[in-house]
């Protein structure tokens, strides 16, 4: 697989799961809006069925050895998960993909101010610098200086930020004993039946012909690539590279997705979002480099950030910390 592979090798692929991460935000916004859109939940089912399908054949045996209290630990990060993810693919049909990108990175700051008041740890001072620096540029990003209220959308999508800060803090709280990659497919399989669920209770399914190309197109990228490929990746590539390097690595995310949307859907954003995104990623950087993020967080984890989009994935789509941290990619 991935022996004799080289740091620089391993820091490209990640690169790449990234990369694909950034892409899914016009994808899943074209997906669950109009025209060819579907609605949300119909969507999420799809996307989580296939990531739990391709996760459940490669951890079969882990699952069939896991006991009670995996299975538990995995449900309740799982509906944390979900509640992520539904949040900011709701949030895509009234934002923009670029800004859903930035606001989702908020995630990273807001580490910190959750480990404080749920897991009573106290953050280094650089963090508390990366809260008020996100923080200022989620302003100048999502107020237009007509209204001191965000609009629904970004609201929504910050909902999704502190969503997998919750998931990033319930993995460091419940995840300590269990094994990473049985716990990332039970989240996601959670996530695909809570979508279920929901979307059955909204009606919210569409006839199968309803469904597009470009629908099935964002399900397979999302299910197979963001979500079920980046937990694979992920626990493979880890120990070839430093947890410093994927932190870098994975605060690009944001970056490649205002490249995506304006590459795939023509989106750009206005000076004052260029300098509200770039206070954002400044922020996400103090709260991610050596010395100055929460201490032990990474330990906490499961793993550095392999098994979030959900180890994002997500498989953040774990996040993005393991895949499970982000749960944007189940394993991310």
């Amino acid at each position: 697989m991935a022996v004799g592979l080289r740091a620089w090798q391993a820091d490209l692929l990640l690169l790449a799961v990234t990369a694909v991460w950034g892409a899914t935000f016009p994808m899943v916004r074209a997906a669950t809006t109009p025209p060819e859109g579907i609605p949300t939940f119909a969507f999420l089912s799809l996307r989580f069925d296939l990531a739990a399908l391709v996760l459940g054949l490669l951890t079969c045996r882990r699952l069939a050895r896991s006991g009670l209290r995996t299975w538990a630990a995995g449900a309740v990060i799982g509906l944390i998960l979900f509640s992520a993810y539904a949040l900011q693919t709701l949030g895509l049909g009234m934002t923009t993909a670029a800004k859903a990108g930035f606001i989702t990175g908020l995630s990273v700051v807001l580490v910190p101010v959750v480990s404080l008041l749920w897991l009573r740890r106290p953050p280094a001072p650089g963090a508390w610098a990366g809260v008020f620096l996100a923080f200022g540029g989620l302003a100048l990003m999502s107020l237009d200086g007509s209204s001191l209220i965000p609009g629904p959308g970004d609201l929504l999508v910050l909902g999704c930020a502190v969503g997998f800060a919750l998931h990033i803090a319930a993995v460091a709280r419940w995840a300590g004993p269990h094994d990473p990659a049985a716990l990332a497919t039970i989240q996601v399989a959670v996530a695909a039946l809570a979508s279920h669920l929901l979307a059955a209770a909204t009606g919210a399914w569409p006839g199968w012909g309803a469904i597009g190309g470009q629908v099935w197109q964002a399900v397979v990228i999302t299910g197979l690539f963001a979500t079920a490929g980046a937990f694979w990746l992920q626990n493979t590539l880890q120990p070839y590279t430093t947890p410093t390097h994927t932190a870098l690595i994975f605060s690009a995310e944001p970056i490649w997705a205002a490249l995506f949307a304006w590459w795939l859907a023509g989106e750009t954003l206005t000076p004052r979002g260029y300098l509200g995104g770039s206070l954002i990623l400044a922020g996400m950087l103090l709260a991610e480099l050596p010395g100055l993020r929460l201490p032990g967080r990474r330990a906490a984890a499961a793993g550095d950030r392999p098994a979030q989009e959900g180890a994002q994935a997500g498989a953040r789509e774990g996040g993005r910390t393991t895949a499970q941290e982000r749960g944007r990619a189940a394993a991310r």
